[in-house]
């Protein structure tokens, strides 16, 4: 027979976070997920909420605001940056980390783990996208 402290962590139940102010995401996914002490934020591209559309300015726009809309999410997940553990970045053109990283790299002066990829493409032809894993 199980003890209790096996039956709690296994019945954690994913929590869907949603923040209202950010771009509506596809119905089929969760801007964010709370698991037990954990955060799962879903990919952010770096649309502006004001507007709906892309920021304009290149990578560097792209990827502040993918990280402000991060940002936006863990707060309201009683998280923040300074809280992430994990970062995955999804790049249309590997040539752009550098400029990248000039922005990434102030916002995330603990080094969370990290990984870098290039894709072929981005929903909206966005440059970048950004998920996180980070604590309560």
């Amino acid at each position: 027979m199980a003890d209790s402290n096996e039956d709690n962590a296994t019945m954690l139940q994913p929590e869907s976070i949603s923040v209202p102010a950010l771009p509506p995401n596809n119905p089929t996914y969760s801007q964010a997920v709370r698991l037990g002490d954990l955060i799962f934020v879903s990919g952010q591209l770096g649309i502006v909420p004001a507007t709906g559309v892309l920021a304009d300015g290149g990578i560097q726009a792209q990827t502040s605001q993918a990280i402000h809309n991060i940002e936006t999410i863990l707060d309201a997940a009683g998280s923040s940056l300074a809280s992430v553990g994990k970062v995955n970045i999804f790049l249309t053109d590997f040539s752009l980390l550098r400029e990248m990283n000039e922005i990434y790299a102030p916002r995330f002066p603990h080094r969370p783990a990290k990984t870098s990829v290039e894709v072929h493409r981005l929903d909206r032809d966005a440059l970048i996208e950004i998920e996180v894993v980070a604590g309560v």
